[in-house]
């Protein structure tokens, strides 16, 4: 049988397919802040923040709670400084994203009448919201028939199907989004999306899928599931070195503010160049990661001219202030 009939035969029990998860679910979902609300505000934020963050991460630290706490509505995150978005997201990285959920509240306020619109395609013309974000909105919020494809979803459908091919090609992104609309419950499309996401973050995981317990095992093709989803050869790690300085006088220490698209608006301790800092010893080294770059930070203390951009900040005053968890790290190591 060829693939074009393998696949029109799965479809064709797409009805069994969708009961017996939807069953499975139902029984036994895990229950999160954002799957007990129909709020699209709630529901934008937590999607917004699962982009780049694991679950585990946002349960544990409260931070989709403290969020909303602190911008519980439209009206307050629209009239919000940058200052205070920044902290609030400190720590979940990619902050380009909370700089989008302010400019989609204004956005929803100003062209929508602060009412979220409904339709699938409409959310995604909002700022930074792209097509997988607007299908979740739209049904997790609205209950309305648009497919969803994250990396969990991803994954169970290139199981399912089968699927030899790169899942992150352009054809095998068009591919999972046609299977996604074709499997989608029209008249349960909340609980459905819901469901196949838990799927893959559970039986059908990335490294040992437990087939022989999963609820739907009986419609998947495939042969070999450990080796799905195949993905384009990742990228390559790059190696950065950074110098900074740390220099404390009278209570207060000297930083910079970000210029650059990643962390504008974020303060972080004063760079140097290699041949500037020869003649000193780093006092500590710290590494982090930034998506394919691998950073180790050495630091110096030394008193240094500062720069143009460069001021001296009340150490009382770091709390309110932006700043990278890792420089933050390695400025509270060193005070």
């Amino acid at each position: 049988m060829d693939k074009k009939a393998i696949t029109k035969g799965l479809l064709s029990t797409r009805s069994a397919f969708r009961k017996s998860l939807i069953k499975w679910f139902e029984q036994g979902g895990k229950i999160y802040p954002w799957r007990a609300t129909d709020n699209p505000w709630k529901i934008l934020v937590s999607e917004i923040m699962l982009q780049q963050t694991t679950v585990s991460s946002v349960i544990a630290n409260r931070r989709f709670e403290r969020f909303l706490e602190e911008f519980p509505d439209l009206e307050t995150i629209s009239k919000a400084p940058e200052d205070q978005l920044l902290r609030a997201w400190e720590g979940l990285g990619y902050y380009n994203r909370v700089r989008n959920l302010q400019r989609a509240a204004v956005a929803v306020l100003s062209d929508h009448h602060g009412a979220f619109p409904k339709d699938a395609t409409i959310l995604e013309s909002l700022p930074g919201i792209g097509k997988y974000t607007a299908g979740a909105v739209s049904s997790f919020a609205f209950n309305e028939p648009a497919p969803i494809v994250d990396a969990n979803i991803a994954r169970v459908l290139a199981r399912l199907f089968n699927y030899h091919s790169p899942i992150d090609s352009t054809a095998g992104i068009r591919q999972l989004w046609e299977w996604a609309e074709s499997l989608l419950d029209r008249k349960h499309p909340r609980i459905f999306n819901s469901a196949i996401m838990e799927l893959g973050q559970t039986y059908c995981s990335p490294k040992k899928p437990d087939c022989q317990s999963c609820p739907v095992r009986k419609f998947c093709l495939s042969t070999s599931p450990e080796s799905l989803p195949l993905k384009k050869p990742r990228r390559k790690v790059v190696r950065v070195d950074e110098h900074a300085i740390f220099f404390e006088k009278d209570k207060s220490i000297l930083l910079a503010q970000e210029s650059g698209d990643r962390r504008k608006g974020f303060w972080r301790l004063p760079l140097r160049n290699e041949e500037e800092v020869a003649h000193l010893e780093p006092e500590s080294k710290f590494t982090y990661s930034i998506t394919h770059h691998r950073v180790t930070l050495y630091l110096y203390r030394s008193e240094v001219t500062p720069a143009s951009a460069e001021t001296f900040v009340p150490v009382y005053k770091l709390d309110s202030l932006p700043i990278a968890s890792p420089i933050r790290r390695a400025i509270e190591a060193s005070l």
